[in-house]
């Protein structure tokens, strides 16, 4: 799913693959592993936007969030961005840097029981 993504956006998601952040990476190394046989994307376009991981048969996206989304102008943007994209029927799980850090585990049993009511369904 792109939803009309321009020729541009795939561009910079090209380049945001090559400059993933640690968080990002280490999230990485789980997702690419095809949890459940459900297969991620990493810093996918849909729309003008670029998601950091996205599972196009759970309708899922994954945020990792730095310390950059804690001014008021990026929170004010991730709530446009996130309401439209869940207009689109997409869902959304929002973990920041520091849960990946600090509770990895945490982070993957939330993935994991996401997949798990979602197969359920």
């Amino acid at each position: 799913m792109f939803l009309g993504a321009h020729k541009g956006t795939f561009k910079k998601a090209a380049e945001l693959r090559v400059k993933m952040t640690p968080a990002e990476n280490k999230l990485w190394q789980y997702l690419r592993t095809k949890p459940h046989g459900h297969k991620f994307r990493r810093q996918h376009p849909i729309s003008k936007y670029i998601v950091d991981f996205y599972c196009h048969s759970l309708q899922l996206i994954i945020e990792v969030d730095g310390g950059i989304h804690n001014s008021k102008a990026v929170k004010e943007n991730d709530i446009v961005r996130q309401e439209y994209l869940e207009s689109e029927g997409l869902k959304f799980l929002r973990i920041t840097n520091d849960d990946l850090e600090n509770g990895y585990s945490e982070v993957i049993q939330l993935i994991e029981q996401f997949i798990v009511e979602y197969n359920n369904q």
